[in-house]
């Protein structure tokens, strides 16, 4: 396909802006999507304050839905025009660590993530999908592009937050922060049975939406104080599981203290600062407490994201009241401003072409 497109780039560390770029050509194993709607990460403010390291020119963004557009010559089962949705994750689900089952670390530590990191990510008026035919899945008519987009990350890796945090059943579990990720592991702790759900946020938006995706209390940190609240919830025993959504040192740390002997503490968070996170000594039981950290990157592939979907699709949950604005491709600058600094309360934008 011949032509130019309109393309949301880092230009360099903080620095961003719109460019002309191919519309590029897709290989045999690729797919070229049309974008019809995607969504803004807080992991691009990450990327562009320079969390991954310089990256010249590369178009960012990687939740994304759209029409297909073009196939490659090697991809089969899909239909050009048809609706699809790719997860952030991308793995080639052929190298060595794909086939030990790490398929987000594909071919090294973090190598399933190519949106925006390694490659152009899906800012742009069309954008390539690796790997298609195990990349990309269908959106059932039922199912809204508002709605798919959620899977393709923030359900996915709240979810996977939950799923690592082995929560048993009937058992307890704190999330601390709300964000648009925290709020998806307190709907996925809901849904994987957790018999006490505590979240953690200090943002009144965020608290109400903590309580209609399932948490029982909500804990804010600049009223209580939230490990001793939380031992009160638990009788003092800590929770079975905790989940660090927002990627800081103190949520990391307060994860580790209110976890019991024997649970597990599961960290979603992005932490894009720093060369060391701390562990408490004395709360880690000086190394011999018996309590696992658990660490995860969005599992990508069809397969996860067609079961998404299907919650979805049969009601078991409505991700959307997490879009707090909507903007469009012409104002995804603006979009990004708002994300990098929280303004107006904002929780995700959904961005339409």
């Amino acid at each position: 396909m011949n032509g130019t497109m309109k393309a949301f780039v880092m230009h360099g560390i903080n620095k961003v802006g719109f460019m002309e770029k191919p519309i590029p050509e897709p290989g045999p194993n690729e797919v070229l999507i049309k974008t019809t709607a995607c969504l803004v990460c807080t992991s691009d403010v990450h990327t562009v304050s320079g969390a991954i390291g310089e990256r010249k020119d590369l178009t960012l963004g990687h939740e994304a839905v759209g029409t297909i557009a073009k196939l490659g010559s090697a991809v089969e089962g899909f239909t050009i025009g048809q609706r699809v949705a790719v997860n952030a994750i991308t793995p080639c689900y052929q190298c060595e660590n794909c086939q030990r089952g790490y398929t987000s670390q594909c071919t090294q530590m973090l190598g399933g993530w190519r949106f925006a990191n390694v490659k152009d990510g899906t800012f742009a008026e069309y954008f390539l999908v690796n790997d298609a035919k195990a990349n990309l899945a269908p959106i059932p008519e039922t199912i809204t592009d508002e709605q798919a987009l959620y899977t393709t990350d923030m359900m996915s890796t709240g979810f996977m937050g939950a799923e690592n945090a082995d929560i048993p059943l009937g058992g307890s579990v704190a999330i601390f922060a709300q964000g648009a990720v925290g709020l998806m592991a307190t709907a996925g702790a809901r849904l994987l049975g957790a018999g006490l759900i505590i979240a953690v946020e200090s943002v009144p938006e965020r608290k109400k939406l903590a309580k209609h995706f399932g948490a029982d209390y909500v804990l804010d940190f600049n009223e209580v104080d939230v490990i001793e609240e939380i031992n009160k919830l638990t009788d003092g025993q800590g929770v079975d599981s905790s989940i660090e959504a927002l990627g800081s040192q103190v949520t990391f740390e307060n994860c580790i203290k209110v976890t019991r002997p024997g649970g597990t503490i599961s960290n979603i968070g992005y932490h894009g600062e720093g060369e060391y996170l701390k562990i408490p000594r004395l709360d880690w039981g000086v190394g011999m407490g018996e309590k696992t950290i658990k660490t995860g990157l969005c599992p990508g592939g069809s397969e996860r994201m067609r079961r998404l979907m299907r919650l979805i699709a049969n009601g078991r949950i409505d991700p959307t009241p997490l879009t707090t604005h909507k903007f469009s491709f012409d104002e995804v600058d603006k979009a990004f401003e708002y994300m990098k600094y929280k303004k107006d309360n904002i929780i995700k934008p959904l961005i339409t072409f």
